[in-house]
């Protein structure tokens, strides 16, 4: 098939959560078919050369459009969500809709033969020509879900109150979007389970996340370490609320425990507000856009996720598991995966009980580490990216069936 995949974002190169999961399947689907990558670039356009030589190995037929979103950040950005409590849109999609990359991507299938189109993002659906051959959306999150957290997080009163907001909007709109495309991709059945309880959707599937598991085959962490690692997009407000816990609460109490103890935050767009802070606090480095994690994880004892809110599941606990590190998660963190409690890694929800896991980590690493190879081998067994490709080609495969005239 000739299949279009359209995303809100570049894949490559993969420094976030969910540009890895867009790699990684679409370059297992580039070995059966025919993709067409259409990509709306948010970032320095001197990357977009790279991704184009990247992606055209493996016969991706690459189209990126330049159009970044409204930044959030300064005066406009607040003149922004003021204004749109007049809109019936989240602040988050309405952001997001541009008639500039809606052309690109009309005008490139009135050029190319598509017989499916695969959409990254719900909120990309805007995008697509109509009518159209059949669709298929990747759900990386239950956005509502991520809204409501938020919400029952948030202290500051007016903050509640616009969280609030959104969260209402947000339900509104997945409930009407869920019905739109022929399939939808789910990361996990708990994410599937609550699509079909809140919005009645039955044309959905899992295809959970992956990790290349070859990639981390060779690293393992260092024996001696004290370092502590938080991985993930600094850009994203889940895990700048977790890294709120883990620099208040979480990470004195480990260091006055262990004094030597340190903390690696590494990450892709952390806002300046990050930096300025960590410059003030012993023991903790930041390590910014780095091109692979896999020496982090390699100089770490231990991967600290304090998430309290978020959605789908996470990549990053994979990849720790697959390169031998033990992780330490909060049960929202861990959502999504099946992995065992006190088996392949270690739940503790309160930032005491976070605080307390990772020095027993740091404190008796042989056991964390039979732990971690416990992990290992589950992620081995059941999160290969080939075989989930082989899942996801079943969905493209119901959706064009859907599409087509009976």
């Amino acid at each position: 098939m000739d299949v279009a995949i359209v995303d809100s974002d570049v894949a490559y190169p993969p420094t976030s959560g969910k540009r890895l999961r867009t790699l990684n399947l679409m370059l297992q689907m580039a070995k059966r078919h025919q993709i067409h990558y259409l990509a709306r670039g948010q970032e320095d356009s001197n990357q977009y050369d790279q991704a184009r030589e990247y992606l055209s190995r493996f016969g991706i037929r690459t189209y990126i459009v330049h159009d970044p979103i409204p930044r959030k950040q300064g005066l406009f950005f607040y003149v922004r969500l003021l204004g749109n409590l007049l809109s019936p849109l989240p602040y988050s999609v309405a952001s997001h809709h541009s008639e500039t990359f809606r052309r690109a991507v009309l005008d490139y299938a009135a050029q190319h033969r598509i017989d499916l189109w695969q959409v990254e993002w719900m909120v990309y659906l805007y995008v697509l020509p109509s009518p159209r051959v059949g669709t298929v959306v990747q759900a990386h999150n239950v956005d509502s879900l991520i809204w409501q957290r938020y919400y029952e997080a948030e202290r500051n009163p007016l903050k509640r109150w616009y969280i609030y907001q959104q969260w209402r909007k947000f339900f509104a709109f997945e409930r009407r979007a869920f019905q739109i495309p022929d399939q939808i991709v789910a990361v996990s059945a708990a994410d599937a389970a609550l699509a079909r309880e809140w919005y009645g959707v039955s044309h959905i599937e899992v295809v959970d996340n992956g990790v290349d598991v070859a990639y981390f085959q060779d690293v393992r962490p260092a024996s001696d370490s004290k370092a502590i690692l938080f991985l993930g997009s600094l850009d994203w407000r889940p895990n700048l609320d977790a890294l709120t816990v883990l620099l208040d609460d979480i990470f004195p109490m480990v260091r006055q425990r262990i004094p030597d103890a340190r903390l690696l935050l590494v990450g892709r767009l952390p806002p300046a507000s990050l930096r300025r802070r960590v410059q003030g606090i012993d023991g903790v480095e930041l390590h910014a856009d780095v091109p692979d994690v896999r020496p982090f994880l390699a100089a770490s004892a231990v991967m600290a996720v304090p998430l309290r809110i978020g959605g789908g599941s996470r990549l990053k606990i994979l990849e720790a598991l697959a390169a031998g590190l033990p992780v330490v998660s909060t049960r929202v963190g861990a959502e999504g995966l099946a992995l065992r409690p006190g088996v392949d890694l270690t739940i503790a929800d309160t930032p005491f009980d976070q605080a307390m896991a990772l020095i027993d980590c740091l404190e008796r690493p042989e056991a964390a580490r039979a732990m971690a190879e416990q992990g290992r081998q589950s992620v081995v067994s059941q999160y290969d990216w080939a075989s989930l490709a082989n899942r996801l080609e079943r969905v493209w495969e119901k959706a064009r069936l859907a599409s087509s005239p009976s």
